[in-house]
C-alpha cells in the first residue's frame, strides 16, 4: 500500500520517443504528476491525455511536470503518440504489471476488441522534488477520475498555504 509522506515507489520506464524516464532524475518546481493510464484501447484516457496536453502551460504555472505512462508496447505507443493530440507531454510506455502493483493500481485482463492481455487502470500521483509521495487516486473503473480543474486548483492551494500531508495516520 503507498503511504504518503513515504518514499515512493522507484519507476523508470521507457520513452515514447526513445531512452528513459526515471522519478528520482526529475526535478519539479512543486510536485511530478505521474498519470497512469489504460492505454491505446481507452477513449477516456485519450481524452484526458489531450486536455493535459491543451493545458500545459497552466501545470507549467502551477509548479507541475507531468510525466504519463501505460503498460502499452513499443507498437501501442506508436500509434497513441502518432493518433492522439499529445504533442508537448513526456509519455512512457512499458510499465511492468509489478511495477503498476507497487504503485497500487489495479490490473484488468482484456476482455474487449483492442484490448492489450493485461493494462492497469488508471491512478495519479503527485510526488514532492524529495520524491515522497503527496498524494495518489487510483481507480478500478476508466471513469471518474479527479477533474484537471479540481487538481490544478488542489496544487494551488497546497503550494500557497504550505498544506501538509494528509492521510499518514495509522
Amino acid at each position: 500500500m503507498l503511504k504518503t509522506g513515504a518514499p515512493a515507489p522507484e519507476l523508470t520506464v521507457p520513452l515514447a520517443e526513445g531512452g528513459s524516464w526515471r522519478l528520482k532524475d526529475q526535478s519539479p518546481e512543486a510536485f511530478t504528476l505521474l498519470v497512469f493510464y489504460r492505454g491505446y484501447h481507452c477513449p477516456i484516457c485519450k481524452a484526458q491525455l489531450e486536455e493535459m496536453s491543451r493545458r500545459r502551460s497552466e501545470f507549467a504555472r502551477a509548479g507541475l511536470s507531468p510525466f504519463c505512462v501505460s503498460m502499452d508496447s513499443p507498437e501501442r505507443i506508436g500509434r497513441t503518440t502518432e493518433e492522439w493530440d499529445i504533442g508537448g507531454l513526456i509519455v512512457g510506455h512499458g510499465l511492468t504489471a509489478e511495477q503498476a502493483r507497487q504503485w497500487g493500481l489495479f490490473l484488468s485482463k482484456g476482455e474487449k476488441d483492442g484490448e492489450p492481455a493485461l493494462f492497469s487502470e488508471p491512478g495519479m500521483a503527485l510526488i514532492r522534488p524529495d520524491c515522497t509521495l503527496y498524494a495518489a487516486w487510483v481507480q478500478s473503473v476508466p471513469f471518474a477520475r479527479p477533474g484537471l480543474d479540481d487538481l490544478l486548483s488542489g496544487v494551488k492551494f497546497v503550494t500557497e498555504n504550505d498544506y501538509p500531508v494528509r492521510g499518514t495516520a495509522a
